[in-house]
């Protein structure tokens, strides 16, 4: 039986730490969906509006030879949801997330990625916003 992984992100100007968490969790299993989050969920979290449009994004994620299956990610609240509705095996989220979804561990494998060190979304944006 194949092992769906599900994983979640911005994705916000796409860089080679993200790129490295998708390859990472792809090899945990024999299908990766990959959540982005809405345009809406970015502002709420962040702060901001994204970049790039949540369509670009998901273009963008999609594009990956190692992406099997792309969505929207409305919710923060909705993570269950997405994990039963795509019948995860696995759960992968960046270190910085580490024990936030721990409980989801009756339902999935919960796996905690390290980080590409020194990449990092906002400060690539400061940087150019900076130039």
């Amino acid at each position: 039986m194949p092992r769906t992984v599900l994983t979640f992100g911005t994705f916000d100007v796409f860089h080679v730490g993200h790129l490295r968490v998708i390859e990472r969790a792809a090899a945990l299993g024999d299908r990766l969906v990959v959540g982005v989050s809405a345009d809406a969920l970015n502002l709420r979290k962040k702060g901001r509006e994204p970049v790039f449009s949540q369509s670009e994004r998901m273009e963008i994620v999609g594009a990956l030879k190692v992406v099997d299956e792309v969505f929207v990610e409305e919710s923060l609240e909705l993570k269950r949801h997405y994990l039963q509705e795509h019948a995860a095996d696995v759960l992968v989220m960046g270190d910085d997330w580490k024990g936030r979804f721990d409980e989801f561990g009756d339902i999935c494998e919960v796996v905690y990625l390290s980080r590409t060190p020194a990449i990092s979304t906002t400060a690539l944006i400061e940087k150019i916003s900076n130039t």
